[in-house]
């Protein structure tokens, strides 16, 4: 009940949806990027949400299956391939013993994940299986590795004619309008800062990792010189610098920060934000708060109707 790991790719590390209940301690929340991929993939296996996925970039990790195994991708579109035959995301894949699953294009998006149904075997911390590189908890994966599953295969069924519908999948980007809400300091920048906030495009510079996207553009600036005690931040915070630009905090993000906090993506929109590459732009789009709380309570709708309908099938 393993996969064995032909060749490492470029940071592949097992995320599952966080290590919450801890920020009081100044721990790291972390967990997968596009949080929604993840919990995509693990429903369309029957798995729990919370089971941990491997997050994997570009150039991605080859694998060779030791044992038949039940598989599902989503995220990104690195061409993925088993053996010579194409295959897609968001669809369940049946691997038999010796197939080798591999990557040889990135189509599209940043970040791919791979989940097994029954779930990978993983050590935890804290309740969670997500590796934080920074703080020293996990690692990266590295050729020669196994991965082990929890259970062995559910069904010998080679039928898999169903995938998730395209009205679950975000609409990755590369350059995405993003909806946010109005942060605590939106209001201290000039008139001028606002107008250009939103009407302007900023990109993903290199310097952005898990922690952060640092964004280039149009620098912005505040009515006076704003003060701030640190305080509480979020996946998704936009904070701006002292240089006028700003930052987007991502999944390892600090717990508290003293930066301005402009504006905070909209959790419906978090995933488009997770698959952009450095180079890529992004639009915001204010909305209000009932506004964000309407559409993710929309989606969640949508996620226990999928919950149903895999439930029938399996």
């Amino acid at each position: 009940m393993s996969i064995l790991v032909l060749k490492s790719g470029i940071l592949s590390t097992f995320q599952d949806l966080g290590r919450n209940g801890f920020r009081r301690l100044g721990i790291n929340p972390n967990g997968a990027m596009d949080r929604h991929a993840a919990r995509l993939i693990n429903i369309l296996l029957g798995n729990a949400e919370t089971e941990a996925v491997l997050e994997m970039h570009f150039p991605a990790p080859c694998f060779r299956f030791e044992e038949d195994a039940l598989f599902a991708l989503g995220g990104a579109d690195f061409s993925a391939r088993l053996n010579e035959r194409e295959i897609e995301n968001w669809r369940p894949i049946l691997a038999a013993k010796t197939d080798v699953l591999s990557f040889s294009e990135r189509k599209s998006g940043a970040r791919i994940y791979l989940s097994v149904q029954g779930g990978l075997k993983t050590e935890k911390w804290l309740g969670s299986a997500s590796v934080n590189l920074r703080a020293g908890i996990g690692r990266a994966l590295q050729k020669g590795d196994r991965i082990f599953f929890n259970s062995k295969l559910k069904t010998q069924n080679s039928k898999f004619n169903y995938k998730i519908s395209d009205s679950l999948i975000p609409r990755y980007s590369g350059f995405p309008t993003v909806r946010v809400t109005a942060g605590a300091e939106f209001d201290a920048l000039t008139a001028f800062g606002a107008e250009e906030f939103l009407k302007n495009s900023f990109a993903v510079t290199i310097n952005s990792d898990r922690m952060g996207f640092r964004l280039k553009g149009e620098p912005l600036h505040l009515l006076d010189d704003v003060r701030l005690v640190s305080s509480a931040v979020n996946f998704g915070t936009i904070q701006l610098l002292p240089d006028g630009q700003m930052i987007i905090l991502m999944a390892d993000h600090q717990t508290t920060g003293g930066y301005p906090r402009l504006a905070h993506v909209a959790a419906i929109d978090l995933p488009l934000v997770a698959q952009l590459n450095p180079n890529d732009k992004v639009y915001f789009k204010l909305i209000s708060l009932p506004e964000a709380e309407d559409f993710i309570l929309e989606r969640e709708k949508d996620l226990n109707l999928l919950k149903t309908a895999i439930k029938l099938i399996n």
